[in-house]
């Protein structure tokens, strides 16, 4: 579980994120609860993917303090940027859900904002105890890089097997068991997880959704964690490129909201990923494909995929 990056850099990091989630608070807290317009959601995402870049710079900048080398330097932050390009494809993917279960629920669109904030945090913490985790069953037992590799390729057949299918949530099993386990009332009272019904506290549609999308995000990590191993095993970079990826989903989310069925394809670029992610991590002992035909690969799906995607949109 050794990594590359020096001990003031992992406190910059926790310091960064911390002060992310401050200012992101503060603000929605000043705004209090509104729709967010395209506007606003494309100026947070520059901003998001800007400090990730600044961070990366500042990676960079570290790596070469401590190694002496430029090409070290240079595959590190790679590595990062790869890691980081990856994880924010896959989020799509995870967007596309949280977009199922806003509808399923009726959620009012001044109320999403605070759920995917809620979202967010909870992501960090369940991210970083399983990526902590997976590194040392990396370090301790080579052999589950080749399961990691295995699943990633399923998953990735799945998804192309399954993309361009309506999707629904009544026969979600995490949503059955929710309901059998919480009684629900049948309004929202404005942003509470929990209100009185006829003396009795129950919880809210607002409670079902924030932890349907905690459940969501939990599952779509064990695609994208294990696939940001396959590009690097530092955890340093793993955590980190995962964390800046998910602190900017929330923006994502109300860009994407607004342009989802011009991206309607999408699907089956992020499971030609996933497939050569796989394979990436199968044939890591025998070839080790380069950080930057990575980067490029990945890079050159979602771009192809998006253009079909224009191309071929329904007229609306």
């Amino acid at each position: 579980m050794e990594s590359i990056a020096p001990p003031w850099l992992w406190l910059v990091f926790v310091a960064f994120v911390i002060a992310a989630l401050f200012v992101d608070f503060a603000v929605l807290k000043k705004q209090g609860s509104h729709e967010v317009g395209v506007r606003e959601a494309l100026w947070w995402s520059l901003a998001w993917v800007l400090l990730s870049l600044v961070f990366n710079a500042m990676f960079w900048w570290a790596v070469k303090d401590m190694s002496g080398s430029t090409a070290v330097a240079n595959e590190k932050a790679l590595e990062f940027l790869t890691g980081y390009l990856i994880e924010k494809s896959l989020a799509v993917d995870n967007i596309f859900v949280f977009l199922l279960i806003f509808t399923y629920f009726a959620v009012p669109p001044a109320f999403q904002k605070r759920v995917l904030m809620i979202g967010i945090i909870g992501a960090i913490v369940l991210r970083t105890v399983m990526i902590l985790v997976g590194a040392w069953l990396l370090d301790q037992f080579h052999w589950i890089l080749y399961l990691f590799g295995a699943f990633l390729i399923l998953t990735g057949v799945k998804m192309w097997w399954a993309a361009g299918q309506e999707e629904s949530l009544d026969d979600n099993p995490a949503l059955r068991l929710l309901r059998k386990v919480l009684p629900v009332s049948k309004e929202y009272d404005g942003e509470k997880f929990w209100t009185l019904e006829n003396g009795k506290k129950i919880a809210t549609p607002l409670l079902m959704v924030v932890a349907l999308v905690a459940m969501t995000d939990v599952i779509f990590a064990v695609d994208s964690i294990p696939a940001i191993f396959a590009i690097t095993k530092d955890p340093f970079i793993v955590l980190t490129s995962n964390v800046f990826a998910i602190l900017g989903l929330r923006a994502m989310f109300f860009l994407l909201q607004a342009a989802a069925s011009r991206f309607h394809l999408l699907n089956y670029g992020l499971a030609v990923i996933l497939v050569f992610i796989g394979t990436k991590m199968m044939i890591i002992d025998i070839y080790k494909i380069p950080v930057a035909i990575s980067l490029g690969v990945v890079m050159g799906i979602l771009v192809i995929t998006m253009i079909w995607s224009s191309k071929t949109a329904p007229n609306t």
